[in-house]
């Protein structure tokens, strides 16, 4: 299966195929434009071995970053939060409290840390249940790219 070029894609998705590569290297695997409920998609939502969910929201403008408020909303959906942006955002825009990827296509720093909320073991097993089934429509998709009728 051959990857999208970088020239294809759009900014934040950029972002997010560097922060992608940077958690598989800390050991958490991911879901790109993971739905969580209507009107409401996380860039990333990654899952470590013991089942901590982060979620990352790439931002790549000072445009993109005002003009979307939704983040308070990811909060309950996951362990950690984090933002990633490439090297020219102003971070002083982030809200503290939050962790903080340094991107580009190719990989990402963690400059901060986000701060551990565990979620409450049922909405934890919703999710992961989510994610693992997310997960495997797309691998499904990939395999079979004929099949109709997949939800997304």
């Amino acid at each position: 299966m051959m990857s999208t070029p970088l020239s294809d894609l759009q900014p934040g998705q950029v972002l997010a195929r560097g922060v992608a590569r940077a958690l598989c290297e800390l050991g958490l695997d991911c879901v790109p434009e993971m739905p969580l409920r209507p009107r409401l998609r996380a860039d990333l939502m990654a899952l470590d071995r013991k089942g901590e969910i982060w979620i990352v929201e790439c931002k790549s403008s000072r445009t993109d970053f005002t003009s979307d408020r939704k983040w308070g909303g990811y909060l309950e959906w996951c362990d950690r939060y984090f933002w990633a942006v490439d090297d020219a955002f102003p971070t002083e825009l982030l809200p503290e409290g939050t962790g903080l990827f340094i991107a580009d296509g190719y990989g990402a720093e963690m400059i901060r840390e986000a701060p551990l909320d565990k979620l409450a073991p049922t909405r934890r097993k919703a999710l992961t249940l989510d994610f693992a089934r997310a997960a495997a429509r797309r691998l499904q998709r990939l395999t079979d790219p004929g099949l109709d009728g997949l939800a997304p």
